[in-house]
């Protein structure tokens, strides 16, 4: 059978960095020539970047987008690589369809195209539009309707992106039918928890459904509030594991494949789903026989709290880095969250480049003030201590506040002073507000849920907790320092606002608040199967009311990266102003 060597290059894009981001597609192409590639591979819309949402819409940009694909095909020409076929991700539009109804305007496409000779010499769009989670392809793009096809070296790859796979019926059915060797499916498919067993066993299906060698090849980074996790697959026919990629990395694969030889009577025209086949043939003539060296290699996986603690630290990295910003400032109180969070934060950007402030008051305990200077020891990062307590006297000598909203006050005070940091030395403040809180609406706005970022957004209070234990744990492991205080994560979580305070003065305890929260915020269960499923009907009732009238604190919270099948934000969307409230008949 003849043979193929694949160069699946799963690299990290910026949305709207046309210029940046051609580059780094050169320079990965020459990485991948250099390792005698016959076919290279970029992620979907790795040259635009993902998701670019609304810029879609801008007819402006998707012209740009065009343009920068036709000179990125000449560059690559120019720098000797134009007899390398080189498939990449990018943003076009349809000029066959018809300004219609529901249509979105100038009918953009979630395209892909093949490179060669100079020239684009097949160019396809996403068949299935997801339209779930973070996802509003229907919003932005339209569906493309051809089974793409490229000969190479003597094989027929087919070409597919990312949802193509994730939906039944479409391209991968019409591989077969096409008679592919290859299904090459290009992603831009966001991290969630578990998600790599899931991805593991849909490219194993797709495979033997299309009868061929199926290679996911996706994408890594961060974009925003979505982190992208690398992970590609390469499966065989049957759905054995060829290759996989690592995780949260950059990286090129190469992989030595025997694939079927292209038919002399390959299949033309419409074939499953209305698909027409659109086969482009650029090299008829087997690579003459080598020995195969590349197998790609199998990555070592990482253990679930290493798996999401990584990608929220990419997360943050992205967004540090792609926003121009250096440096970041966080509120250190001495409890788990900041502490996590300052964990976070020096392994994304660098202890140098993090600043932390203790803004002790007078219900600041002496631990909590010891704890936040030994966090500070343990990691290296640049560290001060700014009391609160003659601001807060002077508010109150001139409001008077008491209850509730004196113990904001003082969360207020340390947003202010944190935001009057960030503008004097350029630092952005990160929040270290976790999921369990801002479900419940367990944050001060204006006050701790003040910031650009926060790290731990997507993360139950339990989860903290764990994330810490692991940190510490493969710190001790590798023979360094544990980052994170035992103190801070022994002790019972306060918010320090009164004497004596506890967490679980206003809520249950977190192991049963989190099971509850995952039932209602993550798979949407009502009342009812929540206390069938086994809890207090009244803690429950208790429990939703406070999700439900948290929304509006929840809108005005900074981005954060995405771990959960269902984040808040795109994921989760509720109206603020709703009437309607979970009961609970018992």
């Amino acid at each position: 059978m003849p043979q193929l060597r694949l160069a699946l290059n799963q690299i990290d894009s910026s949305v709207g960095d046309l210029v940046g981001n051609a580059e780094t597609i050169v320079r990965w192409t020459r990485h991948s020539a250099e390792q005698g590639a016959h076919l290279v591979a970029f992620p979907e819309m790795a040259l635009t970047g993902y998701p670019v949402e609304d810029l879609a819409l801008r007819s402006s940009f998707v012209e740009a987008s065009r343009a920068a694909l036709r000179s990125l095909a000449a560059r690559l020409a120019e720098e000797g690589f134009g007899d390398l076929p080189v498939v990449v991700g990018y943003l076009d539009r349809s000029a066959a369809a018809q300004p219609k109804y529901g249509q979105p305007a100038g009918a953009p496409q979630n395209a892909g195209a093949v490179l060669y000779g100079g020239e684009v010499v097949l160019s396809y769009a996403k068949h299935h539009l997801p339209n779930y989670g973070v996802f509003d392809e229907f919003r932005y793009f339209v569906p493309g309707d051809t089974m793409p096809v490229v000969r190479v070296r003597g094989v027929d790859v087919a070409l597919a992106i990312c949802e193509d796979l994730w939906q039944d019926g479409g391209r991968v059915p019409a591989a077969r039918s096409a008679r592919a060797g290859l299904l090459l499916s290009i992603n831009a498919s966001p991290y969630e928890r578990d998600k790599d067993d899931t991805r593991l066993e849909l490219v194993r299906k797709r495979a033997q459904e299309a009868g061929c060698t199926t290679a996911y090849l996706a994408m890594m980074g961060g974009q925003d509030e979505l982190v992208f996790d690398g992970d590609s697959i390469v499966v065989d026919r049957d759905g054995e594991v060829v290759t996989r990629a690592p995780q949260f990395a950059e990286a090129c694969v190469v992989v030595d494949l025997e694939l079927p030889a292209a038919e002399a009577d390959a299949p033309t025209g419409i074939v499953d789903d209305g698909l027409r086949i659109d086969r482009v043939v650029l090299s008829e003539a087997p690579v003459p026989a080598y020995d195969a060296s590349s197998s790609g290699g199998y990555a070592e996986r990482l253990d679930d709290d290493e798996e999401v603690y990584s990608a929220l630290v990419v997360g943050l990295r992205a967004y540090v880095a792609k926003n121009g910003f250096r440096s970041v400032l966080i509120g250190l109180s001495g409890g788990i969250d900041s502490a996590l969070v300052a964990a976070i934060a020096c392994d994304a950007v660098g202890a140098e480049n993090v600043y932390g402030v203790s803004m002790p008051s007078k219900y600041s305990s002496e631990h909590s003030k010891d704890d936040a200077a030994e966090l500070a020891r343990r990691t290296g990062l640049n560290y001060r201590t700014v009391a609160i307590e003659p601001m807060f006297d002077a508010y109150m000598g001139a409001l008077g506040l008491t209850g509730l909203a004196e113990e904001n006050l003082q969360s207020r005070l340390r947003g202010t002073l944190l935001m009057a940091i960030s503008n004097q030395e350029g630092h952005i403040v990160l929040a270290p507000g976790n999921k369990s809180e801002l479900a419940v609406g367990y944050s001060t706005l204006y006050g701790d849920s003040v910031g650009a970022y926060g790290p731990i957004k997507d993360v139950y209070k339990t989860s903290v907790f764990r994330l810490a234990e692991w940190r510490n744990r493969a710190a001790t492991e590798r023979g360094q320092t544990p980052p994170i205080p035992e103190n801070s994560i022994t002790k019972p979580p306060s918010a320090e606002l009164r004497p004596g305070q506890v967490d679980t003065d206003s809520l249950p305890d977190y192991p049963v608040l989190d099971a509850i929260l995952a039932l209602y915020v993550d798979r949407d269960r009502g009342a009812d199967e929540i206390v069938a499923a086994g809890f207090d009907a009244e803690l429950v009732t208790k429990t939703l009311r406070m999700v439900d009238r948290a929304e509006y604190k929840r809108r005005q919270y900074p981005p954060g990266t995405k771990i959960s099948p269902k984040g808040f934000g795109k994921d989760r969307r509720l109206p603020i102003t709703n009437g309607w409230r979970e009961g609970v008949r018992v």
